[in-house]
């Protein structure tokens, strides 16, 4: 099949077969994404989350609650759905030159980084083994509709959150993604939780909206329980998962200006938004992904058609009179981007943050010269040493806790993971 034959996928009405009628679809108003089914989130926020606690008063220190041959279960279950996916995937793409040398180029990438993840097989092993992970948590009723949570050792006190979508190009997103960042916040006292949403094919950007925002609800419905303190929480995306998490955002700020009931958690609760390498105007970027071997018409698919766009762009969404209310509502922004993207140009956070400060909204940008696509969020972790970005984060969630920021002055610097010649020929070779 020729990928660019392929027909934009219409908005399909089983997206939504389980709302009712009275619930909003994607309408030519462009001004609702979702539904009751994001609004009913992770629970009631009537509801009181039980909050375990040890003898002395302090969080219980979390206990391994699956037994080896589950996680084998688990893992195997997870390897045949993604296997599945990309198999199917492979239909709509077709046996293309551009996709096959990708392809190969995102295996000699992988083999390049390969003694990080091997020294990384602490994180391997901290992952599948460690009680301070807790995997595969399920926040609803979809496949996918999983997250992964990161614990501090230190559980002596609420902890900051930060919420976690992962990238991967709408279609190869998962919450694994996200391990090394969670572990490296842990160690800083900071609870990580990456959600696990639907990717394409299993399902459209509608879906994957509704997902994060229901693990968001989740997060903050029962964050409590594990540790964590509601009041302090802050929501990270990067790529594709800084696009979903935006328009997350957006959306949520939007219904709840309107005064939208069933509201399980607000977008005012949110401290701060992280938005690390994203495009926020879709409009602006079609031609470019097609160009970068996103083609057109599989991109279309997975944004529900062309006259959906609009209604997928935060950057558009925000310019609509009927967002002035809802400014107001939005927590300070700040966004992120190397100058050397070529996956994602930086003018897309530029602009996005142009327009959100037009507005009046809390908006920066902070652009690192010289940085790719992966560099901020994966060979410089892996590079060790001094992290600007890790840095200024931490920074942001610490502010105000003297305590939290001593502890930071006084951390070790990360050790490496791989040669520095190693990450150089990645970087090149890397078909992001």
């Amino acid at each position: 099949m020729n990928p660019s034959s392929l027909p934009a996928a219409p908005i399909s009405p089983d997206l939504h077969r389980s709302f009712p009628p009275s619930s909003s679809s994607p309408s030519s108003n462009g001004e609702n994404i979702s539904n009751s089914k994001m609004n009913n989130g992770g629970g009631n926020t009537k509801q009181q989350p039980r909050r375990r606690v040890s003898a002395a008063g302090r969080p219980a220190k979390p206990e391994r609650q699956q037994s080896f041959s589950r996680d084998i279960g688990h893992a195997a279950c997870e390897t045949y759905l993604l296997t599945r996916l990309t198999f199917t995937l492979l239909r709509y793409l077709g046996v293309g030159y551009r996709w096959i040398t990708r392809l190969a180029a995102l295996a000699f990438y992988a083999f390049l980084l390969m003694p990080g993840f091997l020294q990384v097989s602490a994180v391997a092993y901290y992952y599948f083994f460690s009680s301070q992970v807790r995997r595969s948590i399920i926040y609803g009723d979809q496949p996918r509709n999983r997250l992964d949570l990161y614990l501090p050792e230190n559980m002596d006190g609420p902890k900051p959150v930060v919420a976690f979508v992962t990238g991967g190009a709408w279609i190869i997103g998962y919450k694994a993604w996200g391990s090394l960042l969670g572990k490296q916040l842990a160690e800083r006292d900071i609870i990580v939780a990456c959600i696990d949403y639907r990717n394409f094919p299993q399902g459209t950007i509608s879906d994957m909206v509704i997902d994060a925002s229901q693990g968001i609800s989740f997060i903050f419905n029962n964050i409590s329980e594990y540790g964590g303190d509601p009041n302090r929480i802050y929501l990270m995306g990067q790529s594709a998962g800084a696009h979903i998490s935006a328009c997350v955002l957006v959306d949520q700020a939007i219904r709840e200006a309107r005064g939208g009931k069933s509201i399980s958690w607000s977008v005012s609760q949110i401290k701060a938004y992280f938005g690390l390498s994203g495009g926020y105007n879709l409009f602006k970027l079609v031609d470019h992904f097609n160009n970068r071997g996103l083609y057109r018409s599989l991109f279309l698919s997975i944004m529900e058609g062309e006259e959906s766009l609009h209604l997928f762009s935060p950057e558009v969404r925000i310019e609509s009179p009927s967002f002035r209310h809802a400014v107001s509502l939005l927590p300070p922004i700040t966004l992120f981007h190397g100058n050397a993207d070529y996956s994602i140009p930086s003018a897309s956070s530029q602009t996005f943050v142009d327009a959100l400060q037009r507005l009046g909204a809390k908006a920066e940008l902070i652009l690192y010269k010289g940085k790719t696509h992966t560099d901020l969020f994966l060979q410089d972790p892996l590079r060790g040493g001094k992290d600007d970005l890790f840095d200024h984060i931490v920074a942001k969630i610490h502010a105000g806790d003297k305590d939290a920021l001593a502890k930071d002055a006084i951390a070790p610097p990360r050790r490496r993971l791989v040669p520095e010649l190693l990450l150089r020929l990645a970087g090149h070779i890397s078909p992001f």
